[in-house]
């Protein structure tokens, strides 16, 4: 697709479900970035608060928005993939903020990515509800480093679209960790490429860091990665030590991310 005499180079998917809290922040970090190599895609879940609001107020900026029940965020995504137009896809959370210039500087680097590369990906900072920064986290995908947990920060990375059509879209049977499940899919054949900065501020919590998130890690890994029984057990023991050595660490007030 051609918009003006410019190629469409980045899509940017948000999926919404009663985000009206945050929504309109997340918009205005990236409204004044978009230009006509992008564009903005909306797939709501059915808000019954003002999100259908806010997503009206802007509708001038929105390439598509459907408002539709869906099966969660990962069904929403599948739904953005779809009907986006953009070479390279990009997930963004409704409570996530795209650092300025982010998408400038995506556009700099997909000049000078290899045409083999399906993933681009940055670094994150994480945010606790007080405001402040915890911890940064992103590092270049590597699958030998990812069986221990994803270390590349998926919110604000690029997919090329033909990673999709090469192995499909995000598998609706896990709720929290279809991201995670999707690289594991493509595995060590995966091409990607980094950028070493931040471009996404992230609030921490959500499903992401719970017991049911390490629960789909240890099926990932027995059922896309094919590990065995065993080792995919002893995997998820390290991940839920990891786990509750956080959580009891931060009962007492320190902040540790491993």
């Amino acid at each position: 697709m051609v918009l003006g005499m410019q190629e469409l180079e980045i899509s940017i998917v948000i999926a919404t479900f009663n985000a009206a809290k945050t929504l309109e922040r997340c918009l205005q970090s990236i409204v004044p970035q978009l230009t006509d190599a992008t564009e903005l895609v909306i797939v709501d879940g059915g808000s019954e608060d003002e999100t259908l609001s806010i997503i009206k107020k802007y509708e001038q900026y929105v390439a598509y928005t459907v408002s539709e029940p869906d099966k969660g965020i990962y069904d929403a995504w599948n739904k953005g993939v779809k009907v986006a137009h953009g070479e390279w896809i990009m997930f963004i959370g409704a409570d996530d903020i795209l650092l300025p210039n982010a998408l400038t500087l995506y556009l700099t680097k997909l000049k000078k990515v290899s045409i083999s590369c399906q993933l681009v990906s940055s670094k994150r900072t994480m945010y606790g509800l007080d405001g402040n920064p915890i911890y940064t986290v992103g590092a270049i995908w590597n699958w030998k480093n990812c069986i221990n947990g994803m270390t590349i920060s998926h919110p604000g990375a690029l997919h090329r679209r033909t990673l999709f059509d090469e192995i499909g879209l995000f598998d609706l049977s896990y709720k929290i960790c279809a991201d995670y499940e999707l690289l594991m899919r493509k595995g060590n054949r995966l091409e990607s490429d980094f950028m070493d900065m931040v471009t996404v501020n992230m609030q921490v919590g959500g499903m992401s860091d719970s017991y049911a998130a390490i629960k789909e890690y240890y099926l990932i890994l027995k059922n896309t990665v094919r590990f065995s029984w065993i080792k995919s057990i002893f995997r998820y023991w390290i991940m839920l030590t990891k786990y509750t050595v956080k959580h009891a660490l931060k009962r007492v007030g320190i902040n540790y991310h491993a």
